[in-house]
């Protein structure tokens, strides 16, 4: 990945310098003098940006799916009887309210899953409907057809993705973790905890946390969630028969790819904490135009 690198610091011309004449204006503290490097190249930005819209749509239409039969099983078959999770209503036609069942616990979270309002009606529904694609429930052929659309093109950007990153040297230099990453992850736990991230020439790499993490879900989460979502098809059972073999079986491949969807919006929630935490302009804008700020750190003496 080619690099650049350019000075920024307090009073030059441009956004940098009216921002700055701003922070004067209203009595905050001058910018620290910056340098701004080239962080992310062109397909690295357009690969992440139709990752992101692919994962937003498969996973509003994934639930509107699972709102078809809100409930998941271990094995080949569904046990009625014994769901590992299942989102319900109790009570009569008139007067019912939502539970969510994980096992032998029962919750009550009427409103949200179970049963929610559409269109100002309460209706039985495992998710609601501003979390669904489309908002209607049941629309078990909808949702499918909007999931396996994005579904291709998500295999499509990752398969590109993965060329990308060995044939740049991305894939070594900043995803692969290193083994002072190991060493070093209890620091880093508790440097992101007291919310002190890397400043000055650290800053211009991931680090161990962040390569670790983008690790697993580029390359243990994204291809369990395809290989298990091949498993729930009757086709593709036909076609490569030891998939179910591999997952103990097709209701335990809708679980574990359930499990991996909530994986990645964890993943996601997390990642826009850090990306507010850390600095959401400079993020952002890294992430547009491939272009980091970077703090110079002071020297003593």
């Amino acid at each position: 990945m080619t690099e650049s690198s350019e000075l920024v610091t307090q009073g030059n011309a441009g956004t940098d310098g009216a921002a700055d004449r701003i922070r004067k204006a209203i009595g905050l503290t001058p910018r620290k003098a910056s340098y701004v490097f080239y962080r992310h190249t062109i397909p690295v930005r357009a690969l992440h940006w139709i990752n992101a819209l692919c994962m937003l749509v498969m996973l509003m239409s994934g639930l509107q799916i699972f709102n078809a039969h809100p409930a998941l099983y271990w094995g080949n078959g569904a046990d009625f009887a014994h769901p590992v999770v299942s989102l319900s209503a109790v009570g009569t036609q008139q007067d019912f309210h939502g539970i969510t069942q994980i096992g032998g616990w029962t919750l009550n979270t009427d409103g949200v899953l179970g049963a929610s309002y559409h269109d100002g009606v309460k209706e039985v529904r495992g998710f609601p409907d501003w979390v669904t694609l489309p908002a209607d429930s049941p629309n078990l052929a909808l949702g499918r057809l909007w999931h396996f659309a994005f579904a291709w093109l998500l295999v499509a950007n990752g398969a590109a993705y993965f060329a990308y990153a060995f044939a740049s040297g991305h894939f070594s230099a900043e995803l692969l973790p290193k083994a002072r990453d190991f060493t070093n992850l209890p620091h880093e736990i508790a440097n992101h905890a007291r919310l002190r991230f890397p400043k000055g020439e650290e800053a211009r790499h991931y680090n161990g946390i962040q390569r670790m993490a983008y690790f697993i879900v580029v390359f243990a989460l994204g291809p369990l969630i395809v290989l298990t979502g091949l498993t729930m098809s009757p086709t593709m059972d036909s076609a490569f028969p030891f998939l179910p073999w591999i997952f103990d079986g097709r209701q335990s491949a809708r679980t574990i790819h359930f499990l991996c969807a909530f994986s990645f919006l964890a993943f996601f929630i997390v990642h826009m904490i850090m990306v507010v935490l850390s600095g959401t302009w400079n993020n952002l804008r890294s992430m547009i135009t491939g272009r980091y700020a970077i703090e110079t750190e002071a020297k003593n003496g």
